[in-house]
């Protein structure tokens, strides 16, 4: 079986934080809008996805059936949804799942705020992941994720984040570049 990643589940290293995968592929779901939301988390918002027009990259992550109560305690605050194969691009060549896909969806998104804002280590997170596949596939990410204009704070030297992995120099120095565009909300 597999599960669509969308968010931090793209960097290997914050996924292998949760527990063992197999095999994890680059992939595009029609019919997903990602958000930026406040999921119950008492410091910070994640993304999350809600069945919509559009469309959302991420990685198809092979796992074990008994790893799957392991992801759903990690995914605690979403529901784990069936995906239709019709609806999946994968985006390496000639590579088929041969399983059935799920994906962790929520019906509301609840914006981020002051109390709740996008923590700049589960960014740096969830880049770093995309850029090990390409740029591309990381400004794929920035363009598809809806809220970009909701309060975002600086924690890198002190993350809110308890599942930053994976995150380079390099790559902090790329994402500020890639994000330089986006609204200023940044709190530090």
């Amino acid at each position: 079986m597999y599960i669509f990643g969308y968010g931090s589940l793209i960097n290997a290293a914050s996924r292998q934080l949760t527990g063992e995968t197999g095999i994890a592929v680059p992939a595009v779901v029609s019919g997903l809008q990602r958000h930026w939301g406040h999921t119950g988390s008492p410091v910070m918002s994640h993304l999350v996805v809600k069945e919509g027009e559009g469309q959302c990259n991420g990685v198809l992550v092979r796992i074990d059936d008994d790893a799957l109560e392991v992801f759903d305690i990690r995914e605690a605050g979403y529901q784990r949804v069936p995906l239709d194969s019709e609806r999946i691009q994968v985006l390496e060549v000639g590579f088929v799942f041969d399983g059935p896909v799920f994906v962790y969806v929520t019906d509301e998104v609840i914006a981020p705020c002051s109390n709740h804002p996008i923590a700049q280590s589960y960014v740096d997170t969830v880049l770093a992941g995309c850029l090990r596949y390409s740029a591309d596939f990381a400004e794929s990410f920035i363009t598809s994720t809806y809220g970009w204009s909701f309060p975002r704070i600086d924690d890198r030297h002190s993350p809110v984040y308890q599942r930053v992995a994976g995150v380079a120099d390099e790559d902090r120095h790329m994402i500020d570049l890639m994000l330089v565009d986006l609204p200023n909300h940044i709190e530090k």
